[in-house]
């Protein structure tokens, strides 16, 4: 019998030099504790490093949510000025569809043809690469690609399409942290908005549109899985280029579909047995509608934008196009510019710059020379605008009179039209009938240079040649230059260069240039009393003169009309307070038109007539009290050079030849419309032949059109659309 306390066998004293069970057992749970301390240790370590490391790899690679702005180089979208889409430029995505608006028949086309294990990857699919390789060892062609979808939209957005191992890591790495930071369907949405599906299709929305003039939740089953079999090659598989492989290509994607249970046996095969029924359509916001605009805007889009800015592409321009009055524009050309006649307009806000529509000619598939911003073109009468505003600003006044008689200057003899001349008549009515003896007469008393200098500060950079044939027209210009120099005067004297642009935006939405910030400042060119006293005056050649074709019925127009040696070129620059348009008429040949200007303010009136319905009815600033005084330089003698001293190498007037001679003088405006069958009958004057023009400055050095093609008789200038006749002065 054992005695409580009494030491058991079990209990007992242990042998000497041994640790007792209780020590034993102590330490038998440390070596059973120490190694799972240290297991879970070390995981912790590789899991710490594991996330260091991808923290690092992170950091080094681009942020996936570049990918919701992303666009490719070299695109531009342009805006008109209500902030609608005219066009997109280059490899953009001209439609792309909302986050929850993808049709799940295309998202499951896709992921069937492209990346059967998409919702069960991290990015990069090793069985999907196993299965891939093996069917196209088997079938002996490339028949699956081995890159999931999140695979290839990091390639779309972030890398090149260049086929080398850095690449491919590259692309590995970032598909992985797409699949990090996006959800599966932000991922399959933006994939599915990005990839290149042939056609200038990029996106499933552009691709339903170009190949079925559909929209993507229109597509029928066999349409889809025709889009969805496209990635691959593009060019290859497009049903437009290769139809029959288009067919094949779809029957695989079908397959698929069937595979992953998106669809049943039924409809496989009714989808299988259908046509393509293809209804082709051109991408939307391909087409131009103010091609003239357009290209203008381009080239002036690298002097307010640097060459980086440029070269990212996703910009956004909303320009001052009225998209309403380029298509009124364009149709006013094309109606008066009859046969090979060429036109151009300009139209734009005195006040800010903004140009609001731009015609440079009638066809732009034919010819893309931009009459209006590129040609150089004999201005006509329009240039005396410069002579009358400098005799004002050296201190004459529109009711100083003048002499308007046959006479030469030295051995130059300029004429008025029809050899007709009025007398002792006032500067204003001098203007009003453009009479080409009182304009050079001006020049003469006022000098080349304050002519000059004035011409400059409203915006004439070319070089103007020192010879009295300039007050009517020797020295070229441009239809936009002309335009913003009238538009300055209705500005009260403030020049402002012309622009297209109002915003520009960059591919992130961030304002890279305002013209409100970063525009053109204006520049004040002449004095406001001044610039009002030379609007009221050519409101007189409207209401009375050689402009009366211009005239609207409801409001005051201001302009002036020009014709060179033989109706070369025909002008008018008019404007209401709101609007200044200039339009031109003529041949790229240079050859006769066999009319006048009077055709010019019938294209004008025309243009102006609809859009002004829109626009409130202003004043002109009342005509202000000139109180200058006038010193005419002294009068050459006889015997001097007849014209004063002009520059070096400049060329002066053959004296055997007879300068432009002007429009034909009205002394009110028209009460009625040129015929329908025949131009109107103004004999056509004569000029002596233009110099030679220097070269243009900076980014306006004109281009060289294509010679127009040579009738065998001029064809005659279209009429203009019955409209009312203005009301007698």
């Amino acid at each position: 019998m054992t005695r409580v306390g009494q030491p058991t066998a079990t209990a007992g004293p242990h042998p000497p030099g041994e640790p007792s069970p209780r020590r034993r057992n102590r330490r038998s749970r440390w070596r059973l504790i120490v190694p799972a301390v240290a297991a879970a240790a070390a995981g912790g370590l590789v899991a710490l490093g594991q996330t260091s490391l991808v923290s690092s790899l992170d950091a080094m690679l681009p942020d996936a949510g570049r990918i919701n702005s992303f666009n490719r180089p070299g695109t531009i979208t342009i805006l008109s000025s209500d902030g609608k889409v005219v066009l997109k430029k280059g490899p953009a995505t001209r439609e792309k569809l909302p986050a929850g608006k993808m049709p799940l028949l295309i998202q499951r086309a896709f992921v069937a043809a492209e990346d059967r294990r998409f919702y069960q990857h991290d990015g990069i699919d090793l069985l999907g690469i196993s299965r891939a390789l093996l069917r196209n060892l088997q079938q002996g062609a490339v028949e699956e690609g081995a890159s999931t979808i999140t695979q290839q939209l990091a390639r779309t957005v972030f890398l090149s399409q260049d086929r080398t191992i850095v690449r491919k890591l590259k692309e590995a790495a970032l598909a992985g942290k797409i699949e990090r930071q996006l959800s599966k369907a932000q991922i399959l949405e933006q994939y599915l908005n990005y990839v290149y599906l042939g056609s200038s299709a990029y996106g499933v929305s552009d691709a339903a549109w170009i190949y079925f003039s559909k929209r993507p939740d229109e597509l029928t089953l066999p349409e889809a899985a025709m889009i969805a079999g496209l990635p691959p090659a593009p060019s290859v598989y497009s049903p437009l280029v290769n139809p029959e492989l288009a067919l094949r290509r779809r029957s695989i994607v079908l397959g698929r579909m069937r595979e992953a249970g998106f669809i049943d046996d039924a409809q496989l095969r009714q989808a299988d047995a259908s046509g393509l029924d293809l209804k082709p359509a051109e991408p939307k916001y391909f087409a131009n509608p103010a091609p003239w605009y357009t290209s203008w805007l381009e080239q002036e889009l690298p002097k307010i934008l640097t060459k980086e800015q440029l070269e990212v592409g996703g910009l956004t321009i909303r320009s001052g196009l009225n998209a309403a009055w380029q298509i009124q524009a364009q149709k006013t050309i094309d109606t008066y510019a009859s046969g090979s006649m060429e036109g151009a307009l300009v139209a734009m806000e005195p006040g800010t710059g903004l140009v609001r529509a731009m015609v440079g000619g009638k066809d732009w598939e034919k010819t893309q020379f931009n009459r209006a911003s590129q040609a150089l073109r004999s201005p006509g009468s329009t240039f005396k605008l410069f002579i009358y505003l400098t005799a004002l600003q050296k201190g004459m006044k529109p009711e100083d009179t003048v002499v308007d008689s046959a006479r030469c200057f030295g051995k130059y003899c300029p004429k008025n039209f029809g050899n007709r001349y009025m007398g002792k008549v006032s500067l204003a009515t001098a203007l009003q009938n453009s009479l080409n003896v009182v304009a050079v007469g001006l020049l003469q008393k006022i000098g080349y240079d304050p002519v000059i200098a004035t011409a400059k500060s409203l915006g004439i950079h070319r070089e103007l040649g020192r010879y009295l044939s300039m007050a009517i027209g020797a020295n070229e210009q441009t239809v936009l230059d002309m335009t913003a120099a009238y538009a300055a005067l209705v500005n009260r004297g403030v020049y402002i260069q012309p622009t297209p642009f109002e915003e520009i935006y960059g591919p992130e939405g961030e304002v890279l240039w305002s013209r409100r910030s970063n525009g053109p400042r204006g520049s004040r060119a002449v004095n406001s009393d001044i610039a009002d006293a030379m609007v009221w005056m050519l409101q007189q050649v409207v209401r009375g003169g050689t402009g009366g074709g211009a005239a609207l019925g409801d409001r005051p127009v201001a302009g002036k009309t020009g014709t060179s040696e033989g109706g070369r070129d025909l002008w008018f620059i008019g404007s209401i307070p709101q609007l200044t348009t200039g339009v031109w008429l003529g041949y790229d040949n240079n050859r006769e038109t066999g009319t006048t200007s009077v055709l010019a303010t019938y294209a004008w009136r025309t243009f102006m007539a609809p859009i002004s319905k829109g626009l409130p009815v202003q004043q002109f600033p009342p005509k202000p009290v000139l109180t200058g005084s006038f010193k005419p330089l002294p009068t050459p003698k006889k015997d001097a050079p007849r014209d004063a001293t002009p520059d070096e190498g400049a060329t002066r007037e053959r004296p055997t030849e007879s300068p432009p001679e002007s429009e034909p003088s009205r002394t009110s405006a028209p009460d009625r419309e040129p015929p329908r069958t025949e131009p109107p009958a103004e004999p056509a004057p004569t000029e002596t032949p233009r110099p030679e023009p220097p070269a243009a400055p900076r980014s306006r050095e004109p281009a060289v059109p294509p010679p127009a093609p040579q009738p065998a008789a001029p064809a005659a200038p279209a009429p203009p659309p019955p409209i009312g006749a203005p009301p007698p002065p």
